[in-house]
């Protein structure tokens, strides 16, 4: 909402404040979904904005505490193919890893996208550009960034956004999805690995054929990051018969007047101990408020259908729901004007 003179700074508010949360938690590293920028070309001032946020918040001369052991040639396919924070000549003390999203997916020649920019600026880790390989539907390998932290050992899997029919396909298609273990290592077994997918794709089975579905994942993933979907979902929900949980921290900011964005938002902070992990949900105060309701008028017995004032002043509940949402503003932050959808 660039354009919009009220709520053109909403997604830089909300974007600080995530890594405003990542700072003071001293947390490892950030983990973004994708579709970073809501546009496949975002504008300069949308670039610029982004780029001094993330370079206020991620570098600093706190120290990094896990290593990258895997081939960093094969995790980065940038100039430079290595984690951000090994550059010398940088100081970064809050890595962030990036998929693209379907907004922010690589085009054109050079089969670059935007998230390639923050990559080249070395404010971005950008993991999980796939070139599809092989003939007919395709072949993809996915290669995980192997993280370590004193015992605890992370494989972190990175699919970004292809086309969902398409994707689909590859996942019914035997050997098209290919998936890289970690080799043994000295004193680490396949086993002690805890394994993370982060994908962008749809989720919701309106066409089975049009979307993702949770059972073509492999069975050996511990927790899947859910990107795409709008909806802030973010408590990790089991998988039947599959044995991993998925996240589905939803966007930052409401980008479409539906239920599922009235949702309040949150951001997951995630601890891993070895094989174990516990999440925390952190709710974001900087979001604008959204209301959101539906009244069906045939189900409302003091309406008279054909008066249109009884009708007009029923629905002078409007401002009943703007009440509620300025009750609901936090203390101390300040209130927007929210966002209300009466349907």
């Amino acid at each position: 909402m660039e354009k919009d003179e009220i709520r053109r700074h909403d997604s830089f508010q909300s974007f600080d404040e995530i890594c405003s949360i990542a700072e003071e938690k001293q947390v490892d590293f950030l983990l973004l979904g994708g579709d970073l920028f809501h546009e496949n070309k975002p504008s300069r001032s949308t670039l610029v904005k982004a780029i001094e946020i993330l370079r206020r918040h991620c570098l600093n001369d706190q120290p990094v505490q896990f290593q990258v052991v895997s081939d960093q040639t094969v995790n980065f396919q940038n100039a430079f193919g290595h984690v951000n924070y090994e550059d010398p000549h940088f100081n970064v003390g809050l890595p962030v890893f990036s998929i693209h999203g379907n907004h922010d997916d690589p085009a054109g020649v050079d089969n670059l996208s935007a998230v390639d920019i923050l990559s080249a600026c070395n404010l971005v880790n950008y993991f999980g550009k796939m070139v599809l390989g092989g003939s007919g539907v395709g072949q993809i390998t996915l290669y995980p960034i192997l993280i370590r932290k004193g015992s605890t050992a992370v494989a972190l899997y990175g699919l970004g956004n292809i086309r969902d029919e398409r994707l689909n396909r590859m996942f019914q298609t035997p050997h098209a999805v290919q998936w890289m273990r970690p080799e043994p290592q000295e004193g680490c077994e396949v086993s002690d690995w805890f394994n993370i997918l982060v994908l962008h794709q749809n989720r919701v089975k309106m066409n089975a054929k049009n979307a993702i579905n949770e059972r073509f994942l492999p069975r050996f993933l511990d927790f899947i990051v859910w990107g795409h979907e709008h909806e802030c979902l973010i408590d990790p929900q089991e998988v039947p018969g599959m044995g991993f949980h998925i996240t589905q921290p939803g966007s930052s900011v409401a980008t479409s007047l539906i239920d599922g964005e009235s949702k309040p938002k949150h951001v997951l902070l995630l601890e891993i101990k070895g094989n174990q992990y516990r999440p925390n949900k952190i709710p974001l105060t900087s979001v604008r408020p959204f209301e959101y309701t539906e009244v069906v008028l045939k189900d409302e017995p003091d309406i008279d259908p054909n008066d249109q004032n009884s009708i007009l002043e029923h629905l002078d509940k409007v401002s009943g729901l703007i009440e509620k949402s300025n009750r609901k503003a936090v203390n101390g932050s300040e209130q927007k004007l929210p966002l209300v959808r009466v349907k």
